[in-house]
C-alpha cells in the first residue's frame, strides 16, 4: 500500500496563528498530500474546507481535546467536523487527573469505545494519540496496552513514534506494538528522538530505524497517514526543518 504524508499543523503554531492561509500554501508547496490540524484559530469549518480544496490538501485528522467530546460539546464537534469533512477524530491525550490509576485507563478505554460506537453514525472515528505516559507501567501494565486491549477495531491508534522512543521504547518494541493492534495505526506521527539531542532532530537524524518502522506500518499498520510533527527546529526558519524531515521521509519510503 501507499502513504499519504501529512504535516501536523502543531509544527508550525508560531507561524500560523499570524498567517493561517499563507502557511498552508507554503505546506502545499512543500509537497505535502494534507495536513492534520490542532485548532482551528477562529476560521469557519466551511471557509477552511474550501481553502483545503484549493490547495489540493487533504485532511489527514484532527486533534480533538477530550473536553470537545462532553455532553455540552460533543454535538458542536461532530457538526465542525463533517462539515469540515474530517473523518478522524484524535485525542492528543489526557489531563493528569484523568490517568492517575490503571482504573483511569481503564474507564477512558471504555469512554473510546462509546465514542467510537457514537461517531460510526456519521462516519468518523475516534483515535488516541501518545505522549511518553503511556508506555510508563502503572500497577504494572502499560497504559497503552490497558486501552488498546480494552477498545474495539473501530478506535484508532495514533502512536507517536518521537514519544515512543522518548519513553524508552527501541523500534523492535515498536513494531511489536504495531503487529498487536495489527490494522490499528491509520494514522501516525513521523517524529524522530535522539538519546543526545532529544527532539532536535529531523527524520533519519535520531534513533529511529525508519526503514523498519515503515515496513512494519506497510505490513501490519493499515496506515494511511504518516504525519511529520516537529516539536524544534534544529535548522531555521521552521519550514526549513520541515522541508528536511519531508525530504528524508520521501527517501526512505522510495527504498522500501
Amino acid at each position: 500500500m501507499s502513504f499519504h504524508i501529512a504535516l501536523q499543523l502543531y509544527s508550525l503554531r508560531e507561524e500560523i496563528s499570524k498567517r493561517f492561509y499563507e502557511v498552508l500554501k507554503e505546506v502545499a508547496d512543500l509537497g505535502f498530500d494534507g495536513v492534520e490540524f490542532a485548532g482551528f484559530y477562529g476560521k469557519d469549518s466551511n471557509e477552511l474546507r474550501e481553502a483545503l480544496y484549493r490547495l489540493g490538501l487533504g485532511i489527514a485528522g484532527v486533534h480533538t481535546p477530550i473536553q470537545a467530546f462532553s455532553e455540552s460539546e460533543i454535538d458542536k464537534t461532530i457538526s465542525f467536523n463533517l462539515a469540515l469533512g474530517n473523518k478522524y477524530l484524535i485525542i492528543p491525550g489526557l489531563p493528569p487527573e484523568m490517568t492517575r490509576t490503571k482504573g483511569d485507563w481503564i474507564m477512558f478505554a471504555e469512554t473510546l469505545n462509546n465514542l467510537a460506537k457514537k461517531l460510526k453514525q456519521y462516519g468518523m472515528r475516534i483515535g488516541y494519540h501518545n505522549h511518553w505516559a503511556e508506555f510508563t507501567p502503572i500497577e504494572g501494565e502499560l497504559p497503552w496496552d490497558l486501552i488498546f486491549s480494552r477498545t474495539s477495531e473501530d478506535v484508532v491508534m495514533q502512536i507517536d513514534i518521537g514519544h515512543a522512543l522518548r519513553a524508552g521504547l527501541s523500534t523492535d518494541d515498536l513494531i511489536e506494538v504495531i503487529k498487536r493492534c495489527r490494522g490499528r495505526a491509520v494514522s501516525v506521527h513521523a517524529k524522530d528522538y535522539s538519546k543526545i539531542k532529544g527532539y532536535d532532530v529531523v527524520i533519519g537524524e535520531g534513533d529511529a530505524k525508519w526503514l523498519d518502522i515503515l515496513r512494519a506500518l506497510r505490513d501490519y499498520g493499515g496506515t494511511e497517514w504518516i504525519i511529520i510533527e516537529q516539536e524544534t527546529y534544529p535548522y531555521k526558519p521552521p519550514l526549513e526543518s520541515i522541508k528536511r524531515s519531508l525530504k528524508n521521509l520521501k527517501n526512505i519510503l522510495s527504498t522500501l
